[in-house]
């Protein structure tokens, strides 16, 4: 049993067994669930969650993690974090900023409020549709700096693409700062997003 909390791979694969597990009881325990719209909008919704836990965790680990401790790593060891830590990191960043909005777009169309929202609810009462579409808008605020400020200038300071030294200085200031702006959004983004869902 110990084996498989030594592989992140088999813990992975025991989790979704056991998301799956549970799915099954309680989808089949209530008697009444079907495949329908409220069925696949309910898969989204928790694919959307699931996406935006990794985004914004990972959005908190650059900014109260690694970026205040790199000063404190010795130069010698600092390749380590450049060329092998932050890649990683920057990687599942940038594709759960992406999944988080497909998903995200997705339960608004599933649930016939996407037009609504992105308006954010001008004409249509406000309220719920205001709420959920500032925190959509955030969040594509936040994925556009992610995928066209943050990671390509991210690229230039790690040394995934050629720059010059000064340049590398520039490129890792500018990434740092925008994602300083998207961990400013990042909890009136949440705000709006559970409001939605709980108030209203």
């Amino acid at each position: 049993m110990l084996n498989i909390f030594q592989s992140l791979s088999k813990t992975i694969h025991l989790s979704l067994v056991l998301a799956i597990l549970l799915f099954i009881g309680l989808f089949f325990a209530g008697g009444n669930w079907a495949f329908d719209q409220l069925f696949w909008s309910w898969l989204f919704r928790y694919f959307h969650v699931l996406a935006g836990i990794m985004w914004i965790g990972l959005l908190w680990y650059l900014n109260f993690v690694q970026i205040p401790n790199m000063p404190k790593i010795p130069d010698e060891q600092k390749p380590a974090i450049g060329k092998v830590i932050a890649p990683a990191v920057l990687f599942w960043f940038r594709w759960a900023a992406f999944a988080t909005i497909l998903t995200g777009l997705i339960v608004a169309y599933l649930n016939g409020y996407a037009h609504e929202a992105m308006t954010l609810g001008i004409g249509t009462g406000g309220g719920k549709y205001t709420a959920i579409g500032i925190g959509m808008w955030l969040g594509l605020i936040m994925a556009y700096n992610v995928w066209f400020i943050i990671w390509p200038n991210q690229k230039k300071a790690l040394g995934i693409v050629e720059a010059q030294p000064e340049e590398k200085a520039k490129s890792a200031k500018t990434a740092m700062i925008t994602s300083r702006i998207n961990t400013l959004l990042s909890l009136p983004m949440l705000l709006s997003m559970v409001m939605a869902q709980n108030l209203y």
